[in-house]
């Protein structure tokens, strides 16, 4: 389903939200990742701003996860449980090469997370439909993470432009 799109029921809107969990579990997962798997060189380098990032990225993500989930279950659907996303992460990605490749990848992160939410509130701004949840607090909720990904994705930035 492209997000130019109408969103038209509730189990349409419930998958939605659940590619928005799976974003938020890979953001999440990656950042928690990308600390343990620097070379260790890299890792004793690595600036405390950029701990910090990482550190409340992952924290970010996993808030915006349970405030994505709690959309979800009252839409009575489920979603993937971290674990097994993790899992997933871990397999396919290798560790960072250097601390640019890990601020880089967390401002991808951020960019593509800003994005998705930004096209879900206009496809659900363009639709009429009646969901079992509460359509503001769905908006609301939506609009909340995207300025904060937003807010994450400026943080990433001003700092590679420090460290640079």
């Amino acid at each position: 389903m492209s997000l130019g799109q109408r969103v038209s029921s509730d189990h349409q809107l419930a998958r939605l939200l659940q590619i928005g969990v799976v974003l938020e579990e890979v953001v999440e997962s990656r950042a928690a990742h990308h600390l343990e798997s620097l070379p260790e060189g890299e890792r004793a380098a690595l600036d405390d701003e950029v701990r910090a990032l990482l550190a409340e990225a992952a924290e970010e993500s996993a808030e915006h996860r349970e405030r994505l989930e709690a959309l979800i279950d009252d839409l009575e659907a489920e979603t993937v449980p971290y674990e097994e996303i993790n899992a997933l992460v871990t397999a396919r990605y290798g560790p960072p090469e250097d601390t640019d490749g890990v601020l880089y990848d967390q401002l991808c992160n951020e960019e593509t997370a800003y994005k998705f939410y930004d096209d879900l509130i206009e496809a659900i701004e363009a639709s009429d439909t009646e969901f079992a949840v509460d359509r503001e607090r769905v908006l609301e909720t939506l609009r909340e993470i995207r300025e904060e990904e937003k807010e994450g994705a400026e943080e990433v930035t001003e700092l590679m432009e420090r460290l640079a």
